[in-house]
């Protein structure tokens, strides 16, 4: 059974930082496109970023969050991490992490994962 776990979520004033993490059990994530959504309260959940690990360890990000939040991964520990600096109060929402194991050359719709976490709220302050 696939699980991921999310954590690392909190209350930041704004311009601060805060990693999230993501642990995955049931799967090595290394042969999977990992991704990071948001959903706000009343909004549809929407793309963050993800990574092909089975192609390369390059990242794509929203242009919300380009140049602030970093994804990375560690197969050793089979955890994906979403480094967000220069938080926004925007950026509040709960923050799901998601698997596929399904092959595209992009993964921004939510559709496109079949294993996804239980979320992480982040509140980001003025």
């Amino acid at each position: 059974q696939v699980q991921l776990v999310e954590s690392g979520g909190g209350s930041v004033q704004a311009g601060g930082s805060l990693r999230l993490s993501c642990a995955a059990s049931g799967r090595t994530f290394s042969s999977d496109a990992m991704g990071w959504f948001r959903q706000a309260p009343g909004k549809e959940r929407e793309f963050v970023a993800f990574i092909r690990f089975w192609s390369s360890d390059i990242a794509y990000y929203a242009d919300s969050v380009k140049g602030r939040f970093t994804l990375s991964g560690d197969n050793a520990k089979n955890t994906v991490y979403l480094q967000m600096n220069s938080l926004k109060p925007e950026d509040t929402a709960v923050y799901y992490c998601a698997a596929s194991k399904r092959i595209y050359s992009t993964y921004y719709q939510p559709n496109q994962y079949d294993y996804w976490g239980q979320g992480t709220q982040v509140t980001v302050s003025s």
